[in-house]
């Protein structure tokens, strides 16, 4: 039985049908891809299925016991707390005792004073979440937060909003729903945190329906794709690069079906203008057959044409654009780039990689001169003209107009050394005329991304430098880029953590490797992976250090009492978890034994193997947490 179907449903927003009578059935252990170009409907068809937006017609029918959360595109206004509080509201009232548990234990382990109330209130919380098994719960909070790089005791409203929706993500994840809506869950996403969500997901075998631009990320989890085109919805039960063959047929079949309609119906029109000739009857018919046909070709919806970007180019600079030799550079006594050396050559195209906060953008600015480094020099060619894409779109004016931004109130621009109209020009990244007289404010993700874009190239450059380009935009948008930059003659600084993009776009790789650590490499993402050392491979340990507790002489206080009464019941407990985690890694021991799992193939090896890693690695977490507190009971003096 389907999780959740849809029937007829329709949307019709200004005019305009966003949604035409579409119907899709979503069945449990699914993971779909919902695809489109930008504007086509897909968030706003995510949110009838979370209920957060209702249909013009049709019904939405849920299966009884279904729970569905999603990761909206837009930041919620009323949320509000830590970031703890907020990725645990999605469990309802067990997500509120346990944000209540996390902040008493929190200010108990801070508190230096009479410290009975924040114990009562810790024992009331604990009392209802041992009640409810929620400790699982708990567990999965922390461990989605570290895995997002969240402070779990941050507050939320001081977050910037990629930050923000990060959080959000969290909170889908690990209110464990039975349906799991994401929309856009790699943006604001580092490499590692995406690699780390691919595997997630897998792992917990949920029903999942995303949206996503991200070509890896889909093609590693999608077991279905359903298109949504001008209004209508299409199922794919294939793998991607099947499914972009068969659009390309099927688009192909569809214009060969128009041209041979629109070649009849002019013939029948001119066939009417020449007046009815033949007996009355016979040609009444053919009339009316000639009104449905027009009927039917008004109602005809086109595909929006492709984008036709091009960049303007600048004069070449010199054979060597930029050299740093042993630069470094740090802040707050720590290390971002501690002596690194490269050479940038004309028509070189280099993408940088690395986690969020790494220091990507520092050594941009450092290779174009905006920093100064600590210690090396940076050396520039002759005849740079640069152009900046910034991934914060500070270069667009919120309160004016698509048009404005682009022409500041002039009718023509100059492009290419001829004189082109700003509203052809914007048509040429799909702006309508009526779109491209709207405010930036109002503008969705993807028409922000082209229309900086679109900016970005009315400036000649001999050096594009482009810190996350490819946020928001569709996958034929996608395309058309990585076909102009790798057509485009000058030189190319790419900060990206879209794996595809850098594969097809990257000539080299400089990758920062941690603890000011950063290294050139020939290649894309995937040579990089193939090239770097290899990492030292070390025991799984907790999400957090354990630290041994200082042991003070005397007699213990109220605190440090309670504290080692919470140590021994957590060891009475330890061992039958051991058994259980045993237990689980011996059955996928035997299930990956079977050579019939091998011969029906699928995803069941690689979900397979991926749980078992996981639950070695939490045994060995479990080992850790038990020398832990044994040595601190053996350590504690006597009460």
């Amino acid at each position: 039985m389907a999780l959740i179907s849809l029937q007829d449903i329709s949307i019709n927003f200004t005019g305009t049908v966003l949604l035409d009578r579409i119907n899709l059935q979503v069945e449990q252990g699914e993971r779909i891809c919902l695809v489109g170009r930008n504007g086509e409907g897909k968030s706003t068809l995510l949110s009838v299925i979370n209920g957060d937006i209702k249909a013009d017609s049709g019904e939405v029918a849920v299966s009884q016991g279904v729970r569905i959360a999603m990761l909206p595109q837009s930041v919620p206004t009323d949320l509000s707390g830590s970031t703890y509080d907020v990725a645990a509201s999605g469990l309802g009232r067990i997500g509120k005792h346990l944000a209540d548990y996390h902040r008493a234990s929190r200010a108990l382990a801070e508190a230096t004073g009479d410290t009975e109330a924040l114990v009562r209130q810790l024992e009331q919380a604990q009392h209802v979440l041992d009640a409810d098994g929620a400790w699982e719960r708990h567990q999965t909070i922390e461990m989605v937060l570290s895995h997002l790089k969240l402070d779990a005791d941050e507050d939320f409203a001081t977050l910037s909003g990629g930050t923000q929706r990060r959080v959000l993500l969290a909170r889908a994840l690990a209110c464990q729903p039975d349906l799991l809506v994401l929309d856009e869950p790699t943006n604001h996403l580092d490499i590692d945190s995406i690699v780390w969500l691919e595997e997630f997901l897998l792992r917990q075998n949920r029903t999942l329906l995303f949206v996503t631009h991200d070509r890896a990320f889909l093609r590693k989890l999608a077991t279905r794709i359903v298109e949504i085109d001008r209004g209508r919805l299409t199922s794919w039960e294939c793998d991607y690069e099947t499914y972009m063959q068969r659009k390309e047929e099927a688009l192909a079949a569809e214009a060969k079906q128009n041209h041979n309609f629109d070649k009849k119906l002019a013939q029948e029109e001119q066939w009417i203008r020449q007046g009815i000739k033949a007996r009355r009857t016979r040609n009444m018919g053919r009339v009316r057959e000639l009104r449905a046909m027009r009927e039917e070709r008004g109602q005809r919806r086109e595909r929006t044409g492709k984008a036709s970007m091009v960049i303007q180019e600048a004069d070449r600079t010199g054979k060597m654009v930029t050299e740093a030799t042993d630069i470094s550079f740090g802040y707050g006594g720590k290390t971002i780039i501690g002596k690194f050396s490269c050479r940038i050559m004309r028509g070189d195209k280099i993408g940088l990689v690395g986690p969020n906060g790494a220091g990507k953008t520092t050594l941009l600015k450092l290779l174009l001169k905006e920093l100064e480094p600590a210690t090396g020099s940076v050396r520039h060619g002759v005849n740079l003209e640069v152009s900046y894409f910034d991934q914060h779109r500070e270069v667009l004016k919120e309160d004016q107009s698509a048009r404005d931004n682009i022409a500041e109130g002039a009718d023509y621009i100059s492009i290419n050394g001829g004189r082109k109209h700003v509203l052809g020009y914007l048509k040429e990244f799909l702006f309508t005329p009526d779109r491209a007289q709207l405010p930036v404010s109002v503008l969705s993700g993807g028409e922000r991304n082209r229309l900086l874009l679109a900016k970005l190239f009315t400036r000649p450059s001999n050096v594009l430098v482009m810190d996350e380009p490819t946020n928001d935009l569709d996958v034929e948008t996608l395309d058309l880029l990585e076909e102009l930059l790798l057509d485009y003659s000058g030189t190319l600084l790419l900060v990206s953590h879209d794996r595809a993009f850098l594969n097809n776009v990257a000539t080299s790789t400089i990758a920062f490797e941690g603890e000011g650590v950063v290294r050139e490499y020939v290649g894309g993402y995937d040579d990089w992976l193939r090239q770097r050392p290899e990492r030292k491979v070390e025991k799984a340990k907790p999400a957090r250090r354990e630290e041994k507790p200082k042991v003070k002489p005397g007699k213990l206080s109220y605190k440090e009492k309670y504290q080692l009464e919470q140590y021994r019941k957590e060891l009475e407990e330890l061992p039958a978890r051991i058994e259980a985690l045993e237990t689980g890694i011996q059955e996928k021991h035997d299930a990956l034994a079977d050579p019939e799992l091998y011969r029906t193939g699928g995803d069941k090896v690689s979900i397979l193997q991926a749980s078992l890693e996981a639950l070695e690695s939490e045994l060995e977490t479990v080992f850790a947490r038990w020398e832990f507190i044994e040595q601190a009971l053996e350590d504690a003096p006597a009460e």
